[in-house]
């Protein structure tokens, strides 16, 4: 019967702990859930060399992998190394024509050079940078989801996210994005399942969305 389980590996989004899937929850009769954890960058480590590395945590073969926000440009790098079952991502974007302005501007700008300091000292900032504004009245709630303030990581982390290049989706990704994401908004998203209401945090805060329809998006 083991043979029968489909094993399903979750990347977290930028700076955050495996904790955010806490509440996503699928049939143990058919599913396995695997938590995957951000390591700290190698020096001068490209996003796909990072990826190949990554790939090495994932135990089993014929996988699903999720990944949310920047965990899902990683997951969808995995993807270029790998057979996968299914490759699903949330909260993030498939190509850097989906990236908002202010990201692109940073990118133009190299402003991810002099950023990730500040963010590195001040959860507060880290936190309303990882999840979006709209975390501000529950920053305290929400620091308990970041680990990852290592200032190495974090530099490498901003300047892969704003500067990945891919022009073009991957065949078969499955892209989960919510309508109210202030992150990556949604008027810059093509081609995505739509959750009502979602946020950039709606992995957190619309558990049930997830533990309803994951388990039909991964078998189908």
């Amino acid at each position: 019967m083991s043979q029968d389980i489909i094993h399903v590996y979750f990347m977290p989004g930028m700076a955050a702990n495996p904790s955010i899937f806490e509440n996503i929850k699928l049939p143990e009769d058919q599913f396995k859930i695997h938590w995957l954890e951000w390591m700290i960058p190698i020096k001068d480590e490209t996003l796909s060399a990072y990826a190949k590395r990554m790939i090495l945590n994932i135990k089993h073969q014929d996988v699903v992998l999720l990944g949310v926000s920047f965990g899902g440009v990683l997951v969808q790098e995995m993807s270029k190394h790998m057979q996968l079952r299914k490759l699903i991502i949330v909260s993030t974007i498939k190509t850097k024509y989906e990236m908002p302005k202010r990201m692109k501007l940073v990118r133009l700008t190299k402003a991810y050079k002099v950023l990730p300091t500040s963010l590195a000292s001040n959860i507060d900032v880290l936190a309303k940078y990882a999840f979006g504004k709209s975390v501000t009245k529950r920053v305290a709630l929400y620091k308990r989801y970041l680990s990852m303030s290592d200032k190495r990581y974090l530099d490498w982390a901003i300047k892969e996210m704003v500067c990945w290049n891919q022009d073009k989706p991957i065949a078969g990704v499955i892209h989960i994005h919510g309508n109210n994401d202030m992150v990556f908004p949604y008027k810059n998203i093509k081609n995505c399942i739509t959750v009502t209401e979602g946020t950039h945090i709606m992995i957190i805060n619309k558990y049930r969305w997830f533990n309803k329809n994951l388990p039909q998006l991964i078998l189908q």
